[in-house]
């Protein structure tokens, strides 16, 4: 195994999985980068099968093998771009990219200031857009954000959408990310952060087939890291009820994407009786996942510490752009962001005629974070097997582009470099559900006794009552 994977490894505290119990075959380049997409995140998916064997053996007394293929890693963290949908005729054709999305990545690109440096801007959901654009003060399309930030020195922009609480980050090498203070305090902390927050007698796995039958997890997140985490949660056996609201900006490709094996329902935190559900449903809930600006479930009574006094034995996780601690934390923000302030888009664009800085082909700290995600949950629901208490874990979209950084560069020939059709179909599958007749990339780690799976299609928003399956 790799230092990479070791310090995977570290974040789990027991001793190492013996020889032959894990195995990562392939390596990069899968796509058209500097990174080792396929590489890291096979490492991290290898760490929840790891977790997902403490946790079998805790129920059976047997261990598991672990097996994922590199390219097969790497494929995940682009799915959407390969998720079809079926049309009456029997045959299928891609799910188009919204037109607001196309948009968005038009102009969520790295911009040139007067001071010379690159700054990326976010202008992903019209809200967050609409106020970026304000800072800006202009149209949105790509000549005029590129003139308008063309007038700004970095910094000041960079602090004056931050003060607009928008989203965007200036380009910065990684010694630049290492040397700043936000950096640092990043530096400091595990890929995954498990801290206790409770005591509780010793709490044992629900009886089940499936590893983590019987395991409730209230999923209130969107877009990608969170989602992922609680998808990944529901292919080994969790029943996942998404918590959103009509009024809230979605972006219907990855929703259908990133659902399978779960529950929707619809709860407004405008509204208090609907605040109370949520509560009611974390009382009962043995998982609590959000990923909102630090204090916005603190004003509902849905911090970590109110609900490890409501409900002893949670695992609360909190996913966020830059981390807990530091000058950044209370910032928003997105995969492009986290690629900009950790180095990543910097070095991605080297070689290239202009050296200007540029985004990865795939969305690696969304799908890394994610994992991240799912793997401390499981480490501290097998903790609370073995000794008890509520737990909270923090995951972040800088931390896991640290990592991807950390893992090295490679150079890389063909610019269009992907997975083949063969290699695809090995690892997509069809389902039938609300969402109509969809065709989509699998589970695909291997496990040599409990295969992942979802049990159920990828559901229409909104379309479950806000209730446990009993």
């Amino acid at each position: 195994m790799t230092n990479a994977f070791d310090e995977v490894m570290g974040i789990r505290g027991l001793p190492a999985p013996e020889d032959g119990e894990v195995t990562i075959t392939g390596k990069d380049p899968v796509f058209s980068a500097r990174f080792k997409i396929g590489e890291t995140n096979a490492n991290i998916l290898a760490g929840v099968g790891v977790a997902i064997t403490d946790i079998h053996e805790l129920k059976t007394g047997r261990r598991q093998k672990v097996t994922i293929d590199v390219r097969k890693a790497a494929a995940t963290c682009r799915s959407s771009r390969y998720l079809q949908q079926g049309k009456s005729d029997g045959a299928f054709e891609p799910v188009p990219e919204t037109p607001s999305m196309t948009h968005m990545r038009s102009i969520t690109q790295p911009w040139q200031c007067k001071d010379g440096r690159w700054y990326l801007p976010h202008f992903n959901l019209s809200h967050l857009h609409d106020r970026v654009i304000g800072v800006l003060g202009c149209e949105s399309n790509h000549t005029a954000v590129a003139k308008a930030i063309a007038k700004w020195d970095s910094h000041d922009l960079e602090e004056a959408i931050a003060e607009a609480r928008a989203c965007g980050s200036i380009c910065r090498t990684n010694e630049e990310w290492l040397d700043h203070e936000h950096g640092k305090v990043l530096s400091a902390k595990p890929l995954v952060e498990i801290t206790k927050i409770g005591d509780t007698d010793p709490i044992p796995f629900p009886e089940g087939q499936r590893t983590i039958e019987g395991i409730k997890v209230l999923d209130l997140t969107r877009i990608l890291a969170g989602p992922i985490a609680a998808r990944t949660l529901a292919e080994n056996g969790a029943d996942v009820m998404m918590v959103t609201a009509k009024h809230l900006p979605q972006v219907p490709e990855h929703v259908k994407d990133t659902s399978h094996g779960k529950r929707s329902c619809f709860l407004n935190f405008n509204n208090a009786e609907d605040v109370a559900t949520v509560k009611k449903l974390a009382r009962g809930a043995d998982v609590f996942s959000q990923g909102y600006r630090p204090g916005i479930m603190d004003m509902h009574g849905l911090s970590p510490e109110q609900l490890a006094e409501e409900r002893p034995g949670i695992i609360y996780l909190s996913i966020s752009c830059y981390g807990h601690g530091g000058s950044f934390s209370n910032r928003g923000g997105w995969e492009q962001i986290a690629q900009s302030a950790t180095g990543i888009c910097v070095d991605n664009g080297k070689g290239i005629a202009d050296e200007r800085p540029k985004l990865l082909p795939a969305s690696a700290c969304d799908y890394t974070t994610g994992y991240n995600g799912a793997y401390g949950v499981l480490l501290a629901l097998a903790r609370r097997a073995r000794e008890g208490g509520s737990y909270h874990v923090r995951v972040s979209l800088c931390r896991s582009g640290m990592y991807i950084y950390n893992q090295g560069q490679l150079d890389y020939k063909d610019p269009n470099m992907d997975l083949s059709d063969e290699e695809l179909s090995v690892i997509m599958q069809e389902t039938d559900g609300d969402q109509g007749i969809l065709k989509h990339l699998g589970p695909v780690l291997q496990m040599s006794e409990t295969k992942p799976f979802w049990d159920k299609p990828s559901p229409v928003l909104g379309s479950s009552k806000p209730e446990w399956l009993s």
